[in-house]
C-alpha cells in the first residue's frame, strides 16, 4: 500500500500552524473540497474519534479515525474503520527559522477497488494530501 512522505515549510508560528492543522471540527468549512463531511463522535483530552469523508485522488474515502495530539509537536491519525482501516498518519511540527516544518509520514491501507486505484494513483494521493497541507499553509500565513 502507498507510503507517503513529504515535508512542508510554512511561514508561520508552530503553535498557530498546529492549531489550524488539527482543528478537524472545522475542516468541512475550511477545506470543503477535501472534507465534504466531518462528525466528531467523541473528544477527551488530546484524543478524538472522528467520522470523516475525505476526497483523495478523485475518490471519497469514508473513515472512522482516532486523532491523538501532543500539542504543538505531534498529530497522529489512526484509521480504525472504513475504506482505509489500518492506515496510520504521523505529522510532526518543528520550529525552524523560516517558521514551521511539517513532516508527514503516512502508511495508507486501502481496501477493495481503492487498493487498485492506490496502486496506479499513488502520486495523485500524495499530491492531494500535499494540497491539503498547502491550504493549511495559506490559512496560517494570512492570519
Amino acid at each position: 500500500m502507498p507510503k507517503i512522505n513529504f515535508v512542508k515549510i510554512i511561514k508561520a508560528d508552530r503553535k498557530k500552524v498546529f492549531e489550524i492543522a488539527t482543528n478537524f471540527k472545522d475542516f468541512q468549512k475550511t477545506l470543503p473540497k477535501f472534507y465534504p463531511s466531518i462528525r466528531v463522535r467523541s473528544m477527551r483530552d488530546d484524543i478524538a474519534i472522528v467520522e470523516e469523508h475525505v476526497m483523495l485522488a478523485g475518490r471519497e474515502l469514508v473513515m472512522m479515525t482516532k486523532h491523538v495530539t501532543n500539542p504543538p509537536e505531534l498529530h497522529e491519525v489512526f484509521v480504525i474503520g472504513g475504506d482505509a482501516k489500518g492506515s496510520h498518519i504521523v505529522e510532526r511540527y518543528e520550529i525552524i527559522p523560516e517558521g514551521t516544518k511539517i513532516t508527514v509520514n503516512a502508511d495508507l491501507k486501502l481496501h477493495g477497488k481503492l487498493k487498485l486505484a492506490a496502486f496506479f494513483g499513488k502520486s495523485k494521493i500524495k499530491n492531494d494530501y500535499a494540497k491539503i497541507m498547502d491550504e493549511f499553509a495559506k490559512i496560517a500565513e494570512r492570519e
